[in-house]
């Protein structure tokens, strides 16, 4: 384990759940996560407890059909994007991608590989990977930003 970056673990539903609404208090306005893993490991739980988190009170809805889901949370902008059923990455400069990913925005892409290209570069990235009948969760920093949402993830432990 480095300063770059930490392992969770989420035993069921409601622990990834916590898992998103720990991670919420460590990112920052501008960051970039990248949720890699098999369908049904939790990308979109994960998400739910972020958003949460950050003061939604409503329904955290996967946006598989419309790629996008927007959260207007008091002076932040959430993005939760989801790429699975995107076809080609340039399709994502036609609904003018760039505009997303700005200072006061958190934007939390799952699938990004279908992306590649287009995309700007995460600055953390989370692998959700089984381990047993649960989760664990690696979260890579590959920015100064992404460096220090682990480092306050560390020191919350």
């Amino acid at each position: 384990m480095s300063d770059r970056q930490i392992v969770l673990e989420a035993i069921d539903e409601a622990a990834m759940v916590a898992c998103g609404k720990r991670l919420a208090a460590a990112l920052e306005p501008g960051t970039v996560v990248y949720l890699e893993g098999d369908l049904g490991m939790g990308k979109t739980t994960l998400s739910r407890g972020i958003v949460q988190a950050l003061g939604h009170s409503g329904a955290v809805k996967s946006p598989t059909y419309t790629l996008v889901e927007p959260y207007e949370l008091g002076e932040l902008h959430l993005y939760h994007f989801d790429l699975y059923r995107l076809g080609d990455p340039e399709e994502l400069e036609f609904m003018g991608i760039r505009d997303y990913f700005t200072g006061d925005s958190l934007c939390l892409v799952e699938w990004p590989a279908r992306g590649l290209g287009i995309l700007p570069p995460a600055d953390l990235v989370i692998t959700i990977e089984r381990k047993g009948s649960g989760r664990r969760l690696q979260l890579d920093a590959s920015t100064a930003r992404g460096q220090a949402a682990v480092q306050r993830l560390q020191a919350a432990a």
